[in-house]
């Protein structure tokens, strides 16, 4: 006989046995996500929900062949959803990450992990950095792998760390257990207006990245952004010589003595939707890059300039005020400019981690990672010694440590 008791109790147990019922499909690949908080507009949410409710691809709404069968959340604010997205798609919330991945068991039960650890409460150093534990929680991971003797690719969202040290050493365990490893954020998969791409090979002369946005936030996701541009270049990733971070006037006396290009900012402002302090420059961004109208409108601009190992000479300019999104622009070999805006949609909670999404997807079901993970070594070691630069008095840091070099594949993915 079916009573209200009766019936409640089957509508309570019904998303746990339709997760316990996909867990059992061979097809499906399992994932535990491992994060510092679950809240709303967090990146777990953005991230994680892409993985239960699914998100657009190719022009049509995609469900991924995979299920969140665990989650570790390190902090659980008064807001939280995670134990609420548990309920609701049938997996369980764990009260360590070794029990996340072992499923409460006793050996590895995933296919693979995705480490988020970006918002919550966490405090900053001397140099403004937050303290994410991404590379402790990667470390439990790969603690569990070593201890069962079997490992799963593993994503790990925005910086490896704040520390170039503990960066080195995530990537150096990645490939001495053998797993696949993929790591940044969503600007160098997003979409680009125009869609530009350096070609693969060729020679690069100067590029120029504009960013927005405080650090150690928004600086590195431009940083990131520029660098997906410069590895395609000929003979690849070299490595960094030298960084150096300037400040207000010093930033604007740099460009007129020539260490970074008007040329390149006049093209990357072309790009922008969100110019500011056109309307008595008879709407021209060329007036904006050559005139002393940016330093009016950028209160505060940053310069992060890196030299690398091969001569080419790349620049951060960080423009608060100036304009509210991040544009590229590079002069190849001949004098051709090519410029573009890596284009955030003002929506995030589905698009804006649509493309980056179904990169670690990707990577889960096929075993490969899309790019390489030095990617986002590289731009979070440039971060941390580019802010040493900047508390030790904005003097230029040598960084014989930043030896990191590697090839980009001819596929970047952008915009998918």
């Amino acid at each position: 006989m079916l009573t209200r008791r009766t019936f409640l109790g089957a509508v309570a147990a019904a998303p746990l046995a339709a997760g316990a019922a996909r867990a059992a499909d061979p097809a499906r690949k399992k994932i535990a996500i491992v994060a510092t908080v679950w809240t709303y507009l967090s990146h777990a949410q953005h991230m994680g929900d892409r993985f239960l409710v699914g998100y657009p691809r190719d022009g049509e709404w995609h469900k991924p062949p995979i299920d969140v069968v665990a989650l570790y959340l390190d902090q659980k604010p008064e807001n939280d959803l995670g134990a609420k997205r548990a309920a609701e798609h049938g997996f369980r919330v764990y009260e360590t990450i070794a029990e996340a991945l072992r499923l409460g068991g006793p050996k590895l039960a995933v296919d693979g992990v995705v480490i988020i650890a970006e918002h919550g409460n966490y405090p900053r150093n001397q140099k403004g950095q937050i303290l994410y534990p991404r590379f402790e929680f990667f470390e439990q991971v790969v603690k569990v792998f070593e201890q069962d003797g079997r490992s799963v690719p593993v994503y790990n969202d925005k910086h490896l760390s704040y520390s170039a040290q503990k960066a080195a050493r995530m990537v150096a365990d990645s490939k001495r257990l053998k797993f696949p490893f993929l790591a940044g954020s969503s600007l160098p998969v997003t979409w680009r207006l125009p869609p530009v791409e350096i070609p693969h090979g060729a020679v690069i002369e100067d590029a120029l990245m504009v960013g927005v946005g405080g650090s150690d936030a928004m600086d590195y996701h431009a940083l990131e952004a520029m660098q997906c541009m410069v590895e395609r270049r000929k003979g690849g990733e070299t490595g960094i010589r030298s960084v150096q971070l300037l400040e207000g006037d010093a930033v604007w006396k740099a460009g007129d003595e020539g260490v970074w290009s008007r040329r390149l900012l006049e093209a990357a402002l072309s790009r922008s939707d969100s110019l500011l302090g056109l309307s008595d420059l008879d709407s021209r961004p060329q007036d904006l890059a050559h005139n002393g109208e940016l330093p009016r409108l950028a209160k505060k601009p940053a310069a992060y300039i890196i030299e690398r190992r091969d001569g080419l000479r790349t620049t951060l300019l960080m423009l608060d005020g100036a304009l509210q999104d991040d544009n590229f622009a590079a002069r190849l070999e001949g004098g051709r400019i090519v410029s573009t805006q890596f284009f955030l949609p003002p929506n995030p909670n589905v698009a804006y981690s649509a493309c980056l999404v179904s990169g670690i997807e990707d990577m889960i079901v096929t075993g490969r990672a899309p790019y390489p993970v030095e990617r986002t070594q590289i731009a979070s070691a440039m971060l941390d010694r580019l802010l040493d630069s900047k508390v030790d008095g904005h003097r230029r840091i040598d960084t014989p440590d930043l030896d990191i070099h590697y090839r980009a594949p001819r596929e970047s993915r952008f915009g998918g």
